[in-house]
């Protein structure tokens, strides 16, 4: 009896295994839907004014958002508030199938391009960081306390540079056509 377990358990755990690693490609089309969503959103901002209001005082007790989950968060954060609904009605028409897909998919997006942001910039952004960490540990003017303080302070840009670090390769490829029109859409009023 066993051997039955362990096979079922190997049997599990392949399937796991295989269905993770065969995650949906981020194509093209759900880029470019994932874009034209925003852009729509954006129009809609005095309809969605309560819900930024709601999530900017959740976002101002959280500290450091996880870049590796920030839509998908966000869309956690408000599915029972009243403009979910309307958040659904607009990812529909652009093709996504609820707003956690819309969501998971803005994930991506949004990673692979802060890693296209950074890229060349990176490597320099880290050796500043470790030397801001040496400073801190080295400076003996500054108490445990306040050191321990400081290290995390900076705790969540390091966390925040492994995330974006760790974008895949196929994201970043599908998302690098779309960067000017990505910081186009982020960067309107």
């Amino acid at each position: 009896m066993p051997i039955h377990s362990f096979l079922r358990t190997a049997l599990l755990s392949l399937l796991l295994l295989t269905s993770t690693a065969s995650a949906e490609a981020l194509t093209e089309p759900k880029v470019r839907g994932f874009i034209s969503s925003l852009a729509e959103l954006q129009t809609m901002e005095e309809e969605f004014a309560d819900l930024t209001d709601d999530l900017g005082e959740e976002a101002g007790n959280a500290g450091m958002p996880d870049l590796s989950s920030i839509m998908s968060d966000s869309v956690r954060q408000f599915r029972d508030h009243p403009a979910y609904d309307r958040l659904d009605e607009v990812v529909s028409r652009h093709g996504f199938d609820s707003p956690e897909d819309w969501g998971a998919t803005g994930d991506r997006v949004f990673l692979a391009w802060m890693a296209i942001q950074m890229q060349g910039q990176r490597p320099g952004i880290q050796q500043e960081m470790a030397q801001a960490l040496a400073e801190i540990d080295n400076n003996p003017n500054l108490t445990a306390a306040q050191k321990e303080q400081m290290r995390a302070m900076m705790g969540g840009a390091v966390v925040a540079m492994e995330q974006i670090g760790q974008a895949p390769e196929e994201d970043i490829r599908a998302v690098r056509p779309h960067a000017a029109e990505l910081r186009a859409i982020t960067e309107a009023d």
